[in-house]
């Protein structure tokens, strides 16, 4: 019923938001037939003007992207002068954001302002601090939040800890976190359901808590994610001003190991932005120092995006593989077996480079080699609608689906450490 009234009242001419609506903007799949092609995309992907969703190194995996009006002539040009097949998934992808917004408007008012959390649609910042310290509250000996820093514009970074009842630091530890790319709303979705799991229903995975306390921090940029959700919705990095032009900074290109050397940018304004330094922001940072405490405790780090269906490891920077690869590439088999078993969808399970593309200066690289974190994987969630922008029906099978890869690779790192 809702989604036909939000379609009437955009017929009747209801305008978009005036800030980055992105009108005319066309979403592409691009499928490369083999090598060649695909350096072409490649070298595509090069140009900041084109705003590459997915960028996969397996044939047959299609490539998607985001392009604005002025850009789109050339692009098809160039497509077609070597024969790249290629579709438009969204024509206008403008008017696709605005029914989100419209839909997730609605369904926040219809719901009310409870603290009490929802899986029916997204939820705002402040909604997903709430909800952590209800639950501190609500189950005072068995969960604990903590605010591990303030982003950039003043917002508590909280961070959740899990037990069984048993406040120890000689337990050992898994480290999750969701929402470093601002855009990817479905990542702090999965974050609030792995807390509603272990803390709600406990009882049912009690045994992930016997020998292991989690920490999760929900959102690693909660500047952005705000962003996202009144001003710009495809908007993916921090919100420190840099240089009087642009803002903001990739986060997961932030990180202080081989920082800049691959898949980063130097320019400003670029989404994948590295940062003016290593550990720049103050985002970054906070989570660098959890990770740090937590050093010879975690033996998990688990860092939430999307979109994809991937489950990758180390490293970002380069091709080769770290020497205990076997063993982080057991644990994410793990998870991709389960979820297949459970409701066939295909995870693509690799190193990062290998398997999707370079990118230095990564969390979880970081991770696993500084804060020596034995088992380091990104879990890029399912894509939704053109890539970010799932429906409000499709948050709880996505993140229903993602807690089962998650609770099976939680078992083999407990049954390994």
């Amino acid at each position: 019923m809702y989604l036909k009234i939000i379609l009437s009242l955009l017929l009747c001419g209801i305008a978009l938001s005036k800030a980055d609506s992105y009108l005319g903007y066309k979403v592409y799949d691009i499928d490369a037939k083999n090598d060649f092609e695909k350096e072409v995309i490649f070298r595509l992907s090069g140009n900041d003007d084109y705003d590459f969703f997915d960028l996969p190194k397996i044939i047959g995996k299609p490539a998607r992207v985001m392009v604005q009006p002025k850009d789109q002539m050339e692009f098809e040009t160039t497509l077609n002068k070597f024969g790249i097949d290629y579709n438009v998934i969204n024509e206008d992808i403008g008017q696709t954001l605005e029914i989100e917004r419209l839909q997730n408007n609605f369904l926040r008012a219809a719901l009310g302002r409870s603290s009490r959390i929802s899986f029916s649609n997204f939820q705002r910042f402040g909604a997903i601090n709430a909800y952590l310290d209800e639950l501190a509250k609500a189950y005072p000996n068995r969960v604990s939040v903590k605010t591990i820093g303030k982003s950039y514009e003043n917002r508590d970074m909280k961070a959740i800890t899990i037990t069984d009842g048993e406040f120890s630091q000689k337990k050992k530890a898994i480290l999750v976190d969701g929402g470093i790319h601002a855009r990817e709303w479905i990542a702090p979705a999965a974050t609030i359901y792995i807390i509603h799991q272990l803390v709600e229903n406990f009882e049912k995975n009690s045994n992930l808590l016997k020998e292991y306390d989690w920490i999760i921090l929900p959102v690693v940029n909660p500047d952005g994610y705000e962003y996202t959700h009144t001003n710009s919705r495809m908007w993916r990095k921090t919100r420190r001003p840099i240089d009087g032009k642009c803002f903001g900074t990739d986060g997961n290109r932030n990180f202080d190991y081989h920082w800049g050397e691959v898949g980063a940018s130097a320019v400003s304004c670029a989404d994948t932005f590295k940062g003016p330094t290593a550990f720049s922001e103050p985002e970054t940072r906070a989570l660098r120092d959890l990770m740090l405490t937590l050093k010879g405790r975690a033996k998990m780090y688990l860092t939430l995006h999307s979109y994809g269906s991937y489950l990758l490891y180390p490293w970002g920077w380069t091709s080769e593989l770290p020497e205990t690869w076997r063993d982080i590439d057991e644990v994410a088999q793990a998870g991709a077996s389960a979820i297949k078993k459970a409701t066939g969808s295909q995870y693509t399970v690799g190193s990062s480079t290998n398997v999707l593309y370079a990118a230095a200066g990564g969390s979880d690289d970081y991770a696993y080699a500084e804060a020596k974190i034995p088992i380091a994987i990104t879990m890029e969630l399912p894509a939704g609608g053109s890539g970010f922008d799932p429906s409000p029906d499709q948050i709880q099978p996505y993140v229903e689906e993602t807690w089962i890869g998650i609770k099976a690779m939680a078992e083999k790192v407990i049954e390994k450490y």
